[in-house]
């Protein structure tokens, strides 16, 4: 079972950014964030009423919602969505598999953690493969501001995905299921997007394509339901740590799709920092080595990770 769900985590959450990719055309991307996430909450609610789960969040939880929402289900994916107008999906997904380093360096400067040597090294080597995979692409095009702007956005938006995991942290440390705080952050950022959408007088029209209405199906059921129900199941069974592991495969599979339906070509630099960034994360979430006390043997260092 583990091994079915980190399979169905990863090869969904893997092939989520070229749907993310038909999206795009016809509907204005701050409308196709909107009614993903609608659909998307409105199933999820539906789920918490025929299981009896609460629905309702105490008062206490209401900010970390607000915030939540707004870093994790509107200016993440508004910044994903415009990147991906400039960017293949695959090197966005690469970007991506950075987020837990940033949640290392996240919960080192809101939380107080210490930051371990290993992750540092890990960050090290994910920045140098992001950069071996994006020299190839802008050979000829450094004066292209939409591949500058897709990159910079891609990062930004996975810092927002980082801010988004420590605000489900905290409330999960306050007792709150992630199933049900999820599901209010999804309503929540998708009503500001919208909201933000309709203010600046964007057609709410529906691409009637099945191209689109097929991603927008992808996107709101395995992509934003299925996917995460399994992750947190994974977490749930596994732990964490261990679950996070499936964020290194994103890149693989996602790059896999863009060589298919993008055109993406691969270079020997390309090669290179797609192993250099799953070499990255793999090293920043690798235990620390067993520390070895003279007096006692040998006892376990400490094995603090973020929260992906």
């Amino acid at each position: 079972m583990n091994t079915v769900l980190y399979l169905l985590t990863v090869v969904i959450w893997g092939t989520t950014w070229i749907a993310i990719k038909f999206q795009l055309g016809v509907v204005p991307a701050p409308v196709s964030i909107a009614y993903r996430f609608w659909i998307a909450a409105t199933v999820l609610f539906l789920f918490l009423l025929v299981a009896r789960r609460p629905a309702w969040p105490p008062r206490q939880a209401w900010r970390y919602l607000l915030a939540q929402g707004v870093s994790l289900f509107c200016c993440n994916f508004l910044c994903f969505y415009y990147a991906s107008q400039w960017v293949p999906s695959g090197l966005v997904a690469v970007v991506f598999s950075t987020a837990p380093i940033w949640n290392a360096v996240n919960q080192r400067l809101f939380m107080g953690r210490p930051i371990r040597r290993q992750v540092l090294a890990g960050s090290l080597l994910g920045l140098s493969g992001i950069a071996l995979l994006f020299l190839p692409q802008m050979q000829g095009h450094w004066n292209d501001h939409g591949m500058l702007l897709g990159l910079g956005l891609s990062l930004l938006g996975t810092v927002c995905f980082s801010t988004g995991n420590l605000l489900s942290s905290r409330m999960q440390a306050l007792g709150l299921a992630p199933l049900l705080t999820n599901t209010w952050a999804m309503l929540i950022g998708s009503t500001i997007v919208g909201g933000g959408a309709w203010l600046l007088g964007m057609p709410f029209e529906l691409d009637a394509s099945p191209r689109y209405l097929g991603a927008l199906f992808y996107l709101a059921i395995p992509g934003s339901v299925i996917a995460f129900t399994a992750y947190l199941v994974l977490v749930g069974r596994i732990g964490p740590d261990r679950a996070a592991y499936s964020t290194v495969l994103f890149p693989v599979v996602a790059l896999s799709v863009s060589t298919v339906l993008e055109g993406y070509h691969w270079t020997l630099p390309a090669i290179g920092g797609v192993a250099l960034v799953l070499g990255g994360n793999l090293l920043a979430f690798m235990k620390p080595a067993a520390a070895v006390r003279p007096d006692a043997g040998v006892v376990n260092g400490p094995a603090s990770r973020p929260a992906p």
